[in-house]
């Protein structure tokens, strides 16, 4: 799953592909670089951002998806509101992928159950703002497998079958340092859930920890660093990595099936 952020203010790639022609340009290259399916978002959900207004988001979003879904990409939508999900799916959008799990807007699962399309589901305890203040686990494993249960049957209960459903751990979501790195120890727990497992480490802050300070704003090595890991999850089961780097990541996975 390849990242394309259309906003002004991501926190590794904000502005990069923010007009219209660069947007379409990046999904392009990123579909030729190995990217199955392309995540298109217009919400930054970097630690300490403010939400955006429903209208900001869907002006961004929209014309991208309506172009890139003449183009028959496989589009997915990285949104928190029903609203966007909805605009986004009658425009060409076949997959939803929200990085609030169904918390930040409670029409999102009956959106999803109507349409029928897969739905990621994130686990998630606060709003991007404030989520650094909710990193308060005493067992961060359990505990993510636990509230991703709850939210797993929240939305069977509001028709979203099972066969829709693929979990992401949300890493780097209100989990500090040390906790990303137990939930990354623990990729195959989460495997064990037996529903297909989304993960997104790519340029987080966790990753950047890996590096010397002065090296941390430095994306490409980041990318270097998310390939490794991209590489050892497919060695744990995860059906799928979301990332900015494509095509290195392409690269590791491919190294372990010469």
């Amino acid at each position: 799953m390849g990242v394309l952020n259309v906003t002004p203010d991501s926190f590794s790639d904000g502005g990069e592909f923010f007009s219209f022609d660069a947007a379409i340009s990046r999904a392009e290259q990123m579909r030729q670089d190995g990217a199955e399916i392309i995540d298109v978002g217009g919400e930054s959900t970097r630690p300490g951002a403010q939400r955006i207004s429903e209208e900001t988001e869907i002006e961004r979003v929209m014309p991208v998806i309506t172009e890139l879904a003449k183009r028959d990409f496989f589009l997915s939508v990285d949104t928190m509101r029903a609203s966007v999900a909805t605009a986004a799916l009658s425009a060409g959008a076949r997959m939803v992928n929200d990085v609030s799990g169904g918390r930040a807007d409670d029409a999102m699962f009956e959106v999803v159950a109507k349409a029928g399309v897969p739905y990621v589901l994130t686990h998630w305890r606060a709003p991007s703002a404030s989520m650094d203040s909710f990193a308060n686990y005493e067992d961060v494993t359990g505990q993510v497998l636990n509230e991703t249960n709850a939210q797993v049957a929240r939305a069977k209960q509001a028709g979203v079958l099972v066969s829709q459903l693929v979990i992401d751990p949300g890493f780097g979501f209100a989990k500090d340092v040390a906790q990303n790195w137990q939930l990354l120890r623990d990729l195959s727990a989460l495997v064990a859930i037996g529903l297909p497992l989304l993960i997104g480490v790519s340029r987080k802050r966790f990753v950047a920890s890996l590096l010397p300070a002065e090296q941390q704003s430095d994306n490409g090595l980041k990318d270097l660093a998310g390939a490794a890991i991209a590489a050892l999850a497919v060695t744990k089961g995860v059906w799928g990595v979301r990332t900015h780097d494509p095509a290195g990541v392409r690269r590791a996975i491919k190294s372990l099936r010469p």
